[in-house]
């Protein structure tokens, strides 16, 4: 292995580490393949190696988490980064810093935010929908629809705008409806 080759390595150690600490929540590994992989940082096998090695070496932790890989940065990991930040080229940085709030708020939503639905009976699809922040669930809705079409339409919608939808349910169920009843 050459001295170039070296550095690259560590180049692109460092650019896990930073990406994994700049996002400052747990990462998965198809989650963070797909990062690298889209901005061309490196290929797929060498993103394999180095986050194995990263873990080896105790700079990052990997972690199960709901029956999902997820890697997370150590202390050493962040003191690593401190020490040698520098060496990372500014044009990635300042990729990854621009683009960070973005990938962050696509991994909160893929890794808490479900919705899949379950085909039942003849024209009867269960729906489950579930809302999670960190390791506690906010809602978990199950309901039952006539069509497929339904069913998938709650899905899209469910993962597309799941804090309005998620509001307007609680908002729902807290309205007085005392007045309503009075009424009657």
């Amino acid at each position: 292995m050459s001295i170039g080759s070296n550095k690259e390595l560590a180049e692109n150690k460092l650019i896990l580490l930073y990406i994994i600490d700049k996002v400052n929540i747990p990462i998965s590994n198809l989650q963070i393949t797909k990062i690298i992989l889209e901005n061309k940082f490196m290929n797929y096998f060498m993103l394999q190696q180095l986050l194995d090695e990263l873990c080896s070496n105790n700079y990052l932790l990997f972690e199960n988490i709901d029956n999902k890989a997820f890697y997370t940065i150590t202390p050493s990991g962040k003191q690593t980064l401190s020490y040698f930040t520098n060496h990372i080229p500014r044009g990635i940085k300042s990729l990854i810093d621009n683009s960070i709030s973005n990938i962050r708020n696509n991994i909160r939503n893929e890794t808490f935010i479900s919705a899949d639905y379950i085909p039942g009976r003849e024209n009867e699809f269960t729906v489950l929908c579930q809302v999670r922040e960190d390791n506690f669930t906010l809602i978990d809705l199950k309901v039952t629809v006539g069509t497929k079409n339904d069913a998938r339409r709650i899905c899209e919608n469910w993962k597309k705008y799941p804090q309005e939808i998620y509001s307007e349910i609680i908002e729902s169920l807290l309205k007085d409806r005392t007045e309503n009843n009075e009424q009657k």
